[in-house]
């Protein structure tokens, strides 16, 4: 039984999809004016892990991501490289798409451009304007929040406090209601636009992604997902435009947001220099390492990403590659009912609300016990089976970080100079950081200290 916590109810509840046996699933994508940062990675590689395990349970899902490819931040930002706003957002996405393979997020079954969708979405404002939920200004039409009684049901905030008031792309002191919102903006001069029954314009940010959602998934769907940040305004939007055009209740069943992501216990930002793009990342750690830093954390939860914890999932990830390569094709001792077993509490920690800290600790307490004895074949299949569905393990051997091999490398010069004492120092100081040397006739070997 798969349950899940859903933002709406704000509890944990029994996993029903409409049609049984399949699964729609939305997740907002990029806005593609600048390099995918690491809180990104965190967000797609964390619903990349409850695709794939859906998937494992037999799920037929279709995995539905938007992209932001007409905003104001592209036009900004076309402004200042000099160039056109297509060419920014081609580019921006292609290093999106690039990041992503690298990561190996491959769950997602559709792309929808919003440009790609401009006749849907002037569909929705027009049957919103139909409706009388829409109003005409001298900048665009408008969303008339006063004739939506349940919007902040999603964030708990009402529209009506002023600091609720929206980001100053929907500001107009002419609105009827604070936190109204534009749905098509009209045409501004040297900017991009589209001809339509509206005014020639273009759309505004909430709208495309629920003319896409209705175009793919219908009118209702099962899973909305995204991180926290996106729940007041962007989510709250999306349920009002819909459930006001289509007269259905819920938009969305479930709703899934993941938990921020600090860098060294601030926000990431760039005004304080700890933003991190993920190619920056990739070229210091393994897409793996990176994988298994956002398994060991619940979905849910706020993160810090520093050297220090990278660090550490790269130790326990070696940690367990020995396990692996102490495993496999040996007969070993242990009972498969142990195997069994673990897998069983495996599985029911993921169906428990995706929980996979919990499902590391109960693979971790089985690693120990193995340990204990002679680990076979048996062990080594059990987490072939797991990476099958998550690719979070090494199989073949350590992956041992630049810096690692920069010391190993410098101990040996100075053991061929014959300065022992230099050597020894500096393999103390790998110890520390979790390595053992062992010097053989074959070479130097570098194992995990065991802890």
């Amino acid at each position: 039984m798969l349950i899940l916590y859903n933002t709406l109810t704000r509890k944990k509840e029994v996993f029903k999809p409409i049609n049984k046996g399949k699964i729609n699933l939305f997740v907002c994508g990029i806005t593609p004016y600048d390099y995918p940062h690491i809180g990104h990675a965190k967000t797609y590689i964390q619903f990349d892990f409850i695709t794939k395990y859906l998937r494992f349970k037999k799920f037929n899902v279709f995995y539905l991501q938007n992209v932001t490819d007409i905003d104001d931040k592209i036009i900004q930002r076309a402004k200042e490289e000099d160039q056109s706003w297509k060419e920014i957002s081609k580019k921006f996405q292609n290093i999106f798409y690039e990041d992503m393979e690298k990561l190996h997020v491959d769950s997602i079954n559709k792309y929808a451009k919003a440009t790609d969708n401009i006749k849907e979405i002037v569909n929705q404002v027009k049957r919103l304007i139909e409706k009388r939920c829409a109003y005409k200004l001298e900048d665009g039409y408008y969303f008339d929040l006063s004739k939506f009684k349940n919007y902040g049901k999603l964030s708990r905030r009402n529209y009506t406090e002023a600091e609720d008031a929206l980001s100053k792309i929907d500001d107009n002191l002419s609105k009827k209601n604070k936190g109204d919102f534009c749905l098509w903006k009209f045409s501004k001069k040297n900017e991009p636009f589209w001809k339509s029954e509206l005014g020639d314009g273009r759309p505004g940010w909430h709208i495309e992604d629920t003319a896409i959602t209705e175009k793919y998934l219908g009118s209702q769907y099962d899973i909305h997902g995204g991180a926290k940040d996106l729940i007041f305004p962007h989510h709250e939007a999306e349920i009002a435009q819909m459930e006001s055009i289509s007269n259905k209740v819920p938009l969305v069943r479930y709703w899934l947001h993941t938990g921020f992501l600090n860098v060294k216990g601030s926000k990431m930002s760039k005004s304080l220099k700890n933003f991190i793009i993920i190619r920056d990342a990739l070229k210091q750690y393994d897409y793996k390492i990176l994988r298994f830093f956002f398994f060991a954390v619940h979905y849910r939860s706020q993160i810090d990403f520093s050297d220090d914890a990278l660090k550490q999932a790269e130790n326990t990830l070696n940690r367990i590659s020995e396990f692996l390569l102490n495993s496999k094709n040996k007969k070993g001792d242990i009972d498969n009912k142990l195997v069994n077993k673990t897998k069983e509490s495996f599985l029911k920690a993921l169906d428990n609300d995706f929980d996979t800290p919990k499902a590391l600790s109960i693979l971790f307490k089985f690693i120990r016990e193995a340990n204990k004895k002679t680990p076979g074949q048996n062990c080594y299949n059990l987490l072939k089976e797991i990476d099958d569905t998550f690719d979070i393990f090494y199989f073949d051997e350590l992956k041992i970080s630049k810096e690692i091999q920069t010391l190993v490398n410098k101990r040996e010069k100075y053991r061929k100079e014959k300065n022992y004492k230099k050597s020894d120092e500096i393999r103390d100081i790998i110890q520390k950081k979790g390595y053992v040397l062992e010097d053989s006739k074959e070479g130097i070997k570098i194992k995990n200290a065991l802890r």
